[in-house]
């Protein structure tokens, strides 16, 4: 059912709803907020000033570069030509003039991963995981992408990449990208999407740097093999010599495929019912099985060396605990950000999440493992374990005898992560506008209170998105009459500060953590808790004074989160469940941010779609049977 926006779904910002300040787009013009210039992202608007001295911890927020510094061993905290690690990296980049090129080739194959047995998998360029797509800060990466899949639309998702000025990159299907078809009765899209045999490049600047990774957007595609890294090379909190690379850990099922495991998942969820159970857990791709198959990943480390590992959680149902025996990992970055140093033996990784953490080669020659372990605490099951190596120089590579300290049994975020640039999150918007909020937090639900807060109280059944008409589409053909099942929220003017009350309602079917990840975006954690939200009693305990910032954290079961983030970045976005299978099951909601300066794509866009509409318009094998996400 199509409708107009309704004015509870609208975040008008603080001066409310009065005058109805909502202008429809013209079809024929839009604004512009970025323009492409010499390989580089240029905000429309950018002002200079003066350099000045980074000072640790704090930011300077001119576009102007800061003192000059040069990145080496000793220095890591430097990056050249004037940015730094005291750089905030939201407001200012450097433009390197530069761009860095990758083809890659979807395909339909085999894969063995840890020697159980070959199964059917999609993969990137024929190798698991995917090539790690690698730039420094400021350039413009360009992948072009080629669908070799016989039966399957396909797309690519750059997770937590912001992608400022280029919304239509993003590669959601139904949003910024237009209709999909998949494999095994699902469909898959992401890029535009793209048809069997169709190639399309994406083209977005790093300006952020650190570690991340890529993926199929289409339901549970990329558990069948469709992931890969990426490394923005930049500067870092803690010094270093050595960086091993993008690290990541996922887990991994024998038998069916994702979209079969999809299927039974949420046959089980009807009932009330867990998902299937994992069968293993890959590091780097790899694992001996528990009959002793298959191989260990190896790492070859020197004594006396600091080394830097960058870790990803790219599983679709798996929440997982690592440490690297008798080597405490000095965390350096929470999924993009960097953070003041801290230390420990065990890290808990949600779905999605990324920690660069910094180790140190100081314990005698020998072979020590690097262990995984399923967080059996934030309702994650598996029937095994994930294990590599990391043997020093000196000695032969054997399988380790060492022991591990006991991890940590809480499934909560690290509570010691502080942003090293410290930002504050305004307050009084906030403060003032919850007291008087007039809405039933523990109500299924997508709301607003017509100013700056959304509510949305989840049970899974939210979104469900039409593959042939995406949210940008409305965008650019000026149509205003959304489907009500596309859960969208709209904030009309950039640079509205926008407060999201988010609950798990009672009666979920599936009252566990959710690991909320945010498009086009870091949001800033203000809280979270068990229970429902309780504005007298919780407001006074969030924190608006630099608190945690990233692209993913958790939704607690049974519970609720609150987090802040300004709208600074036209587009359409989806914020939702990295749990694969509840996203497929509607655990989502979309906002469009500024519509009328929302850069629109150009006609390589046009075309995907136009050859989408020719392949689908045909005889498809496979129809969209969830939510398309």
């Amino acid at each position: 059912m199509a409708m107009q926006m309704p004015f509870d779904h609208i975040m008008w910002g603080e001066n409310g709803p009065a005058g109805n300040h909502m202008i429809k787009r013209a079809t024929t013009s839009s604004a512009s907020t970025a323009t492409i210039l010499s390989g580089s992202v240029v905000p429309a608007s950018s002002s200079s000033a003066s350099p000045t001295t980074p000072a640790s911890g704090s930011s300077t927020t001119s576009k102007a570069p800061d003192s000059a510094c040069t990145n080496s061993p000793l220095t890591r905290s430097c990056w050249g030509n004037g940015f730094s690690i005291a750089t905030d990296f939201d407001k200012k980049w450097p433009n390197t003039g530069k761009t860095v090129s990758y083809n890659i080739e979807v395909t339909n194959t085999t894969c063995n991963p840890d020697g159980n047995g070959s199964k059917l998998c999609f993969l990137f360029n024929n190798q698991y995981p995917g090539p790690t797509i690698r730039a420094n800060w400021g350039d413009m990466i360009s992948v072009t992408v080629k669908n070799s899949l016989q039966n399957n639309g396909t797309s690519i998702h750059w997770h937590g990449i912001r992608q400022l000025g280029t919304t239509s990159q993003d590669g959601v299907n139904g949003i910024t990208e237009l209709r999909s078809i998949s494999i095994y009765h699902k469909s898959l899209t992401d890029l535009g999407p793209l048809a069997p045999g169709d190639t399309k490049t994406y083209l977005f600047q790093a300006t952020q740097f650190g570690t991340s990774w890529y993926h199929s957007h289409y339901s549970a595609q990329y558990g069948d093999g469709l992931i890969g890294q990426i490394i923005i090379d930049g500067p870092a909190t803690a010094n270093y010599d050595i960086d091993l690379g993008a690290y990541p850990i996922n887990e991994w099922y024998h038998n069916n495929t994702a979209f079969q495991l999809e299927d039974i998942a949420n046959q089980n969820l009807q009932n009330h019912q867990g998902p299937p159970v994992p069968d293993t857990i890959l590091v780097n791709g790899k694992n001996k099985n528990s009959a002793g198959a298959g191989a260990y990943d190896v790492q070859t480390i020197t004594k006396g060396k600091k080394y830097r590992l960058r870790l990803i959680n790219s599983s679709v149902d798996s929440q997982i605990r690592v440490s690297l025996d008798n080597h405490p990992f000095t965390v350096i970055t929470s999924d993009f950000v960097p953070i003041k140093p801290f230390t420990t033996n065990w890290i808990l990784l949600a779905i999605g999440q990324r920690y660069d953490v910094v180790f140190t080669a100081n314990q005698a020659p020998g072979n020590y493992w690097f262990r995984a372990e399923v967080a059996a605490d934030c309702a994650s099951a598996n029937s095994f374990y994930g294990r590599s190596v990391f043997t020093y120089s000196t000695v032969t590579s054997a399988t380790p005898a060492t022991t591990s300290t006991t991890p940590d049994s809480v499934c909560q975020p690290e509570s010691v992560i502080v942003p090293y640039v410290s930002n504050m999150v305004p307050n009084t918007t906030f403060l003032s506008q919850v007291k008087d909020l007039e809405v039933d937090i523990d109500q299924v639900q997508v709301t607003t209170n017509g100013q700056n807060i959304a509510v949305w109280g989840i049970n899974l059944t939210a979104i469900d998105i039409d593959w042939r008409d995406p949210t940008l589409e409305y965008v650019i053909t000026g149509n205003t009459s959304y489907p009500q099942t596309y859960n969208l929220i709209e904030i009309p003017d950039e640079g509205t500060w926008t407060y999201w009350i988010i609950q798990e309602t009672a009666g979920t079917p599936a009252p566990i953590p959710h690991p909320i990840h945010l498009h086009g975006h870091d949001f800033y954690v203000l809280g979270n808790g068990t229970g429902v939200f309780d504005k007298a009693v919780d407001t006074p305990n969030l924190n608006f004074v630099n608190p945690t910032r990233r692209d993913v954290t958790f939704l607690p079961g049974g519970g609720w989160l609150v987090i802040a983030f300004p709208a600074d970045n036209p587009g359409a976005w989806l914020m939702h469940c990295h749990i694969a299978w509840h996203v497929s099951e509607g655990l989502g909601v979309q906002f469009l941010e500024s519509k009328n300066t929302i850069p629109l794509p150009d006609a390589n866009w046009n075309k995907t779609c136009t050859n989408w509409a020719n392949y689908y318009n045909g005889n498809p094998v496979y129809l969209k049977d969830d939510s398309g996400l």
